[in-house]
Order: structure tokens, then C-alpha cells, then sequence
């Protein structure tokens, strides 16, 4: 799971570099993660067979961070296809995304990209911030799940679920668990046969059994969640 200062249950999926680490330096293999979690849990079981193993990568260097960002508040509330587009003109006029990138370019040539004024000025507050200190990419790697979110919600136009997917695509951390975010909701509601679709309150307890892989559980929700908008697609 954020738009403005906080995070709606509907939230977007995270961007479409959905490649999420499962395990840590310090964290068992890839394969005793899924087997731990297909033993204590038959739905997710049923998924690691249908799906696969979870993608691994390696968090991503310092220097990426900050892009990885800007892409998250890209795609605050967007479907993927409209954040594609408006994240590559964005790179199309920036070339490197960065601080000084960001600020050299201003608001008017950002909302041309097709960003709101709001992710415009959530853009500029990040640039501001991040160049002058006041957000620390660079040792932000050093802190906790939460104190991370807690660093990045003072920036305008970054709320929990933003921070989340920063945790999970950039810093690959192991349990974090987004229940605000759309795509989790959805995916979860089905694969357990929830019927209706689940709270965030709700998912919170339904997720405690996984700690402390429930990123790689969040994945698995974004596939059976993708999987029904396609099969959603192809019905006349």
C-alpha cells in the first residue's frame, strides 16, 4: 500500500518493477522462505506452485534511490499503463532523475509530463528536501521499517503506502506488509476466498502469520490480483 499525506484503501499497485527481495543478507535462502511459508499456509502453497518463486534482487544502489521514489509518486493512484507513460515522459525530460533535475526542470515542465499539482509539488518538496539534506537517501538504509516510513512522510505528497513501496522496491525489505495499497486487497480477498474485499484493519491481522516474509506474501497477492483483472479482461 499512499496518495497525498496519508494512504486511501485504494492505493494503486506499485510501480511495475515489482521485483521484490524475500531475503535479506542476514535471512534465510529464497527456497526455505517459500518452503517456511507453504507449510504454514496451503493457499499460499497453492500460489508458489501457480506463480513461482518470487523474484530476489539485491536493494538497489544509493545513488538509484531517489528514482525509485520519484516512480512510486508517479504512481500514486494510477493504473500501470498511465504511470508508464507519464514516468517516461518525466525520464524523457530529465534524463538522469535526480535532486537537481528535478529543480533545474520546475513545475511547469513537470505538469507537462502529465503529472497532477500535486505530484508536481510532492516532486519539487522531495527535491528540496533530498538537496539539502533534510531527507537522507544515502543513510536511510541504516534505519528500521518504521523510522524509514517516518522519514519519508514529512515530505509533502508522501504518505504510508509510498514509503512502503520505497521499503519494498528500493530498500528490498523482507516484511513489509501494505495492506492499504488496492492490488494486496484484492489479490488477498481471492486467493482466500474472502468474498468480500478485505479492510486494511482486517489484512493486518490476516498478514501476522507470515511475518516475517510478508513482502514476498504481498507478491503473491499482486499476481492473483493481476491475474483476475486479465482473466476479467478476456470475459465477452
Amino acid at each position: 500500500m499512499a496518495s497525498s499525506s496519508t494512504v486511501p484503501s485504494s492505493a494503486s499497485s506499485p510501480p511495475d518493477e515489482r521485483v521484490l527481495v524475500v531475503t535479506s543478507r542476514h535471512s534465510p535462502r529464497r527456497a526455505e522462505i517459500l518452503a517456511e511459508l507453504s507449510r504454514r499456509d496451503r493457499v499460499l502453497a497453492g500460489l508458489v506452485e501457480r506463480h513461482g518463486p518470487a523474484p530476489l534482487d539485491r536493494p538497489v544502489p544509493v545513488d538509484a534511490r531517489f528514482a525509485v521514489l520519484v516512480r512510486s509518486i508517479v504512481s500514486q493512484q494510477l493504473a500501470g499503463s498511465a504511470a508508464r507513460s507519464i514516468h517516461a515522459r518525466l525520464t524523457g525530460l530529465l534524463g538522469d532523475v535526480t535532486p537537481e533535475s528535478i529543480l533545474e526542470a520546475g513545475p511547469d515542465a513537470l505538469g507537462a509530463c502529465g503529472l497532477s499539482g500535486a505530484k508536481t509539488a510532492a516532486l519539487v518538496d522531495l527535491a528540496e528536501r533530498a538537496a539539502g539534506g533534510q531527507v537522507d537517501l544515502g543513510r536511510i538504509g541504516r534505519l528500521g521499517d518504521d523510522e524509514v516510513v517516518e522519514h519519508l512522510v514529512q515530505v509533502r505528497g508522501i504518505g504510508v503506502w509510498t514509503a512502503q513501496m520505497f521499503l519494498m522496491m528500493a530498500l528490498r525489505r523482507p516484511d513489509v506488509w501494505p495492506v492499504g495499497d488496492l492490488g494486496v486487497r484484492i489479490g488477498y480477498a481471492a486467493a482466500w476466498r474472502q468474498g468480500a474485499l478485505v479492510s486494511p484493519a482486517e489484512l493486518q491481522r490476516l498478514g501476522e502469520p507470515f511475518r516475517p516474509y510478508r513482502s514476498t506474501v504481498a507478491w503473491y497477492c499482486w499476481r492473483v490480483a493481476d491475474a483476475a483483472k486479465q482473466d476479467g479482461a478476456r470475459t465477452p
